[in-house]
């Protein structure tokens, strides 16, 4: 049977959103449980040097991630204006072209990490003690690369065609994977090899590969409308249009990608020059603020999509109504999760520390300082992806490039010599408040609604901003083959109603 229709242009906002994004938080937890178990096996049983290790060595993955995910992004708001105007052709054409762009560059960057790991990690000043540590998990890593952002290219355009249920289910599978594979390959147990440190990053790839097949057979299976099968081979040659928007909509957001990791490894060279507790701490705290982040992202992710599908469909009263939708349920998720980190953060930090670390109340005390930053970022995420899903991606850019590096890191630089480590924790809340105040400046005033992902039709009549339009009628995908493909394609799901686990 084909999925079930999530239509992200008709129906209460609030209620569609909220249902829309708790997969995604739900996946997001899981996969920050995922990371906070492997930290537990790796600080509790191989010691602080390896935490700080993987803690040096995670900064310099975000960041060559994050050069390529910017078209994985682009591509994800491609296919959910043409589901939003029911141009069903249009996101196959999007999902081929992008796949074979996007997989090539990513096979491209992984080998060139693979060669340079250990240059970068000693140019952000890795400790000594970590450094061997540190490029053993990371050039595993960048072996999985293309495994791990093949997998979440496709998980972000099921979302885009306003499926969040079936990415979660297998986001699920692989963290379960990876949980049970980690003991079994630190520590070599039973027929396992014993490989340490790099164990750790050989189960992320080995439960990534795993979940990926199994993603692509159950979209084969069930005729999704996004998967494309040797008879559409002529799908994946790369359409110029499409590429063009890919790299000029792509590279500033995959630049805001590069910017946050920038950053973040300048932030762990500062922290470096105070030794292996008050790194150890930072890397703990690090685990607790994944989870306060996860329903900004989620919710904006959510956003992004529900957006996007509405300026497809011309339903702009739709897209102002997403965002304030977002803005409110940010505030009230993740206060909900920041006030508990605060009371019991004594116990959820040990969780990443030896017992009876120093580096447990460094923790506690930038923990404290740095965890409400979050509020105001979740503001800015769920702002800044409204404002993509129209194709306006510079302005996000150059907010971002100031808090970052007009504020943040100038902030804790010049700072330090007065107030020591406390400039770095202070300089997140100062930033991200500056961040979320130009973000909802450009909301507010910005041409942001005038923007456009792909060069406009020119039979194509213009909808002023904020003037509701009828949902345009479904079209039948003229590529069909049967009238259950074409059901299919007007479905586009939030789970298929004969789904089983791989």
């Amino acid at each position: 049977m084909p999925p079930r229709q999530h239509n992200l242009t008709e129906g209460p906002i609030g209620r569609n959103l909220l249902a829309f994004s708790l997969p995604i938080l739900a996946g997001n937890v899981a996969q920050s449980l995922n990371g906070s178990v492997n930290a537990v096996w790796v600080g509790r049983f191989l010691g602080e040097e390896a935490l700080t290790a993987t803690a040096n060595a995670n900064n310099i993955m975000f960041f060559l991630l994050g050069s390529v995910f910017g078209f994985g992004m682009a591509a994800t708001i491609l296919i959910a204006q043409a589901i939003g105007s029911r141009d069903i052709t249009q996101a196959r054409r999007v999902m081929g072209s992008s796949a074979t762009f996007f997989i090539g560059l990513s096979i491209a960057i992984a080998a060139l990490g693979w060669w340079l790991s250990r240059y970068l990690l000693a140019a952000m000043g890795t400790p000594a003690a970590s450094l061997q540590l540190a490029e053993d998990y990371l050039q595993v890593i960048f072996l999985a690369m293309p495994i791990l952002y093949t997998f979440a290219f496709i998980t972000a355009a099921l979302r885009g065609a306003g499926d969040s249920r079936t990415p979660f289910r297998f986001l699920l599978v692989s963290v379960l994977l990876d949980i049970a594979f980690n003991p079994l390959l630190i520590f070599g147990l039973g027929p396992f090899p014993k490989l340490g440190i790099a164990g750790s990053a050989w189960s992320t790839l080995l439960a990534q590969a795993l979940t990926l097949a199994a993603l692509l057979v159950y979209l084969r299976h069930k005729r999704h409308p996004l998967w494309l099968g040797r008879r559409d081979a002529h799908m994946f040659r790369i359409d110029l249009t499409i590429l063009r928007a890919l790299v000029v909509k792509g590279v500033p957001m995959g630049l805001q990608m590069v910017l946050i990791s920038l950053a973040m490894i300048a932030m762990m060279s500062m922290v470096n020059h105070y030794g292996t507790d008050t790194t150890a701490a930072y890397g703990a705290a690090l685990q607790l603020w994944t989870y306060v982040q996860m329903p900004a992202m989620a919710i904006g992710a959510a956003c992004s999509s529900m957006a996007a599908q509405n300026v497809g469909a011309n339903r702009w009263d739709r897209v102002s109504a997403t965002a304030k939708a977002g803005v409110l349920f940010n505030f009230l998720l993740t206060g909900a999760i920041i006030v508990p980190l605060i009371v019991f953060d004594r116990w959820t930090l040990a969780l990443f520390l030896p017992e009876g670390s120093s580096a447990l109340e460094v923790a506690r005390h930038l923990n404290h300082i740095s965890v409400w930053s979050f509020l105001f970022f979740g503001v800015t995420f769920v702002v800044s992806g409204v404002v993509r899903s129209t194709g306006a991606v510079i302005p996000p850019l150059l907010i971002l490039a100031l808090a970052l590096w007009g504020i943040r890191v100038p902030f804790a630089n010049l700072l330090q010599p007065t107030f020591g480590p406390d400039a770095i924790w202070w300089s997140f809340p100062v930033s991200a408040l500056c961040s979320m105040l130009l973000a909802l400046s450009y909301y507010r005033w910005g041409n942001w609604r005038r923007a456009r992902m792909l060069p406009p039709d020119p039979h194509e009549v213009a909808v002023p901003a904020e003037v509701p339009a009828t949902p345009p009628s479904p079209v039948a995908d003229p590529s069909a083959e049967t009238d259950e493909d074409v059901a299919a394609g007007l479905a586009l799901s939030t789970a298929a109603s004969a789904d089983t686990k791989p």
